[in-house]
């Protein structure tokens, strides 16, 4: 069954133009089956998959050949799993600067993609992020007259909420990845997401990247598992991983590159006053972080629901392609999450539990000095304006930013 993907409505879009365009994104998040779906609206196209050592030989080897195959007779060539390919970027750019065949590739990995072949193809090639659905992609899914007629459109009643909270709580515990949403059983569930964890293991860290000492990551990944939504301790995950300070770092950018870790890094602007360097984690699914320190409890049976609605806003954020900051001052004044978007500032603050409308001396604090015109607190039920601050449902992140 196919759901749609709110990023194949943009790719459309850029069809008609010349560049090349990649889709890159966590193994599992849809990647395919979207293109797939784009594909075979198509006349005149092919659709490769370089998981295929014969295709992707002729491509590396003989790319007379494979213009010949696949270039000159169509008009739309689409390559899956296009990190396999090494140097590959050289011959996308020949290929694109002699030929009028539109490409698309896609790929699970940023880091294999950018460091490989994007390198090549400056001016040629727009790149777009598939993550795992976002919360409004699995509300369409889920109750989709309720998306489109209401949620989007409209305020949202106190019963509307009621209802919509259910999914906001399964999916802060299972996550978006599209396998685990497909599926009603939470046995399979939590199959899904043991498998996407284990090929994560085999096929990004060994298979592509090639990465000795995967028995540390695990251990690196255990670790920021359990410290969502806290500053970064180096000196502490050194020790507990066995990575030096360098490696450490290392491969916490390769977390961050395939599509598993966020770093949220301080929003500041005065050095002086302000936290400028320590970076807080987040997981870029929930579901992935649940099954990695095995709980798959529902909410109300969970002592850890805090950090799994901070990371959902978190998560919802970075989907957006908007950088995930927060602020501290050296006071101790703390702000959870801050967005910058079109020049402006918008302060949000996470409170799961909250019943009446209330700010915090840090969030007060921080209105005081930057004078933001948009001021969300979040909480789980919570839809009131009040005092210019925006109070809203946690689930509504992406519908206020």
């Amino acid at each position: 069954m196919y759901i749609h993907r709110f990023l194949e409505d943009k790719i459309r879009k850029y069809l008609d133009k010349s560049e090349i365009i990649a889709v890159v994104g966590p193994r599992q998040s849809g990647k395919t089956t979207m293109l797939k779906n784009i594909f075979k609206d198509l006349k005149n196209a092919v659709f490769l998959d370089f998981e295929d050592r014969e295709t992707l030989e002729l491509f590396s080897e003989d790319i007379k050949s494979f213009i010949e195959l696949y270039i000159k007779k169509y008009d739309y060539l689409f390559i899956d799993e296009f990190q396999y390919v090494r140097e590959g970027g050289k011959n996308l750019k020949y290929i694109h600067d002699n030929y009028k065949t539109k490409i698309i590739i896609s790929g699970s990995s940023v880091s294999g993609l950018s460091i490989q072949s994007i390198k090549y193809l400056v001016g040629r090639i727009f790149i777009f992020n598939l993550y795992p659905f976002s919360f409004e992609e699995f509300l369409s899914y889920k109750e989709p007259e309720l998306y489109s007629k209401i949620y989007v459109k409209k305020k949202l009643s106190q019963p509307i909420i009621e209802r919509i909270i259910p999914h906001f709580q399964e999916f802060c515990v299972f996550g978006g990845y599209p396998r685990v949403i497909l599926t009603e059983d939470k046995e399979e569930k939590e199959t899904v997401l043991k498998n996407i964890y284990n090929t994560y293991f085999l096929k990004e860290i060994k298979e592509i990247l090639n990465l000795p000492e995967d028995y540390k990551l695990s251990r690196l990944i255990n670790a920021l598992s359990l410290q969502i939504g806290n500053i970064i301790n180096y000196n502490e995950l050194s020790s507990i991983t066995g990575f030096k300070h360098k490696d450490l770092l290392n491969y916490m950018n390769i977390l961050e590159k395939t599509f598993i870790c966020l770093r949220s890094r301080p929003f500041y602007k005065n050095k002086r006053t302000e936290i400028v360097k320590a970076p807080k984690i987040f997981f870029l699914d929930n579901g992935f972080r649940n099954i990695v320190i095995k709980n798959l409890e529902t909410i109300k049976n969970r002592q850890d629901k805090g950090l799994l609605y901070e990371n959902f806003v978190a998560s919802e954020i970075a989907k957006k392609d908007i950088d995930v900051r927060y602020w501290r001052s050296k006071a101790k004044a703390e702000m959870d999450f801050v967005v910058e978007k079109e020049g402006k500032i918008i302060p949000i603050e996470v409170k799961s539990d909250l019943i009446n409308p209330k700010s915090t001396k840090s969030f007060l604090s921080f209105i005081n000095k930057y004078k933001p015109e948009k001021k969300l607190i979040l909480s789980e039920k919570l839809f009131k304006d009040e005092k210019r601050i925006s109070f809203r449902p946690i689930f509504s992140i992406t519908k206020e930013i």
